[in-house]
């Protein structure tokens, strides 16, 4: 693959190119060969997850034709500049970092450029990946399968009536609640919204346990 092709692409959302785009290109790139794939597989054979977003996953899509549309990659927001590619197939995974000093690492490669942005910049698209990545092999917590789910499950939850797709409910007691309802989201209601919810919920779970 061409890193000159990839960040190109990768700038065309974007009205400039940055150096956390050149490090998506890079791992996104680094990640494939670790997994011994020479160019973006087809058929959803690659899932990669993030531990960021922005301009860095930007170059990560640009590297691997990885997508949240497609389903083929996830965020896992740790605030980190990592990503972690899994064959579908195999199971086997890696998580790609770049380097602690690679900032000051950079300055050698690109010594007639006194500003540190613009070093990295340089740097990033010529540095060998021994030099400014590291490759680790990683097990998921989570089965891939788990993961990627089935096609066309749907269930409702019991308690918010909302529909959830890819198997992520949760059964407690033998009924079927979201996330949400069963462990609190991202988000809150209101505080009397929220104390009829866990009524409800309470409910549900007592009449179960009378039905047992």
């Amino acid at each position: 693959m061409n890193i000159s092709n990839l960040l190109e692409k990768s700038m065309q959302d974007h009205d400039h190119l940055c150096p956390r785009q050149i490090l998506g290109v890079r791992i996104g790139m680094a990640g494939m060969k670790a997994l011994g794939f020479d160019e973006p597989p087809t058929k959803k054979r690659l899932l990669v997850i993030t531990e960021t977003d922005g301009c860095f996953v930007d170059g990560v899509i640009a590297a691997t034709n990885c997508t949240v549309g497609h389903r083929t990659l996830r965020v896992e927001d740790y605030g980190k500049v990592a990503a972690t590619f899994v064959d579908v197939k195999t199971g086997r995974a890696v998580r790609v970092t770049p380097g602690l000093d690679i900032r000051e690492h950079a300055c050698l490669y690109a010594q007639d450029e006194p500003r540190h942005y613009f070093a990295q910049m340089q740097a990033y698209q010529v540095m060998p990946d021994q030099e400014m990545i590291s490759v680790q092999e990683v097990m998921l917590n989570v089965p891939i399968g788990q993961i990627v789910s089935r096609p066309g499950v749907r269930v409702n939850c019991d308690v918010c009536g909302e529909e959830i797709m890819n198997e992520r409910e949760v059964r407690q007691h033998g009924i079927t609640l979201c996330l949400s309802c069963a462990q609190g989201g991202y988000y809150h209601l209101p505080s009397s919204k929220v104390r009829l919810k866990s009524c409800e919920i309470d409910l549900m779970l007592d009449s179960c346990f009378v039905e047992q």
